[in-house]
């Protein structure tokens, strides 16, 4: 049985720093595709960074400069390091995984995803 537990989230300050880890289990084989995305109350969920085994990347422009995303394949976790961090980065982050090539263009849309965390709560205060 597949399981995302996401772990790191918490409230800092305004330019502060947080990283957000994600364990998976119950692959087989590492998934191909491991992401972030974040969704505050009302608003849609946001594509934030994903990351093929391979290592290639695909940043929102929102968080580009700010948040590096990375993945320990023989672990199977991925993570989200923030820094610079903005009250509008104030979400619910939530990590994704699934086994299936998706073109680039796609990789930050939620509905190619097929697994799902529980998320953790990220507050940044002014």
């Amino acid at each position: 049985q597949v399981q995302l537990v996401e772990s790191g989230g918490g409230s800092v300050q305004a330019g502060g720093s947080l990283r957000l880890s994600c364990a998976a289990s119950g692959y087989a084989n590492s998934p191909y595709l491991m992401a972030w995305f974040r969704q505050a109350p009302g608003n849609e969920r946001e594509g934030v960074a994903s990351i093929a085994r391979d290592g290639h990347t695909n940043v929102g422009d929102s968080v580009k400069g700010r948040f590096t995303i990375s993945r320990d394949n023989a672990e199977n976790t991925l993570y989200l390091q923030m820094n610079s961090l903005e009250p509008e980065d104030t979400a619910i982050y939530y990590c994704a995984a699934t086994a299936s090539w998706i073109d680039w263009p796609k990789r930050l849309s939620p509905g190619n995803y097929n697994t799902w965390g529980q998320g953790t709560q990220v507050t940044v205060s002014s």
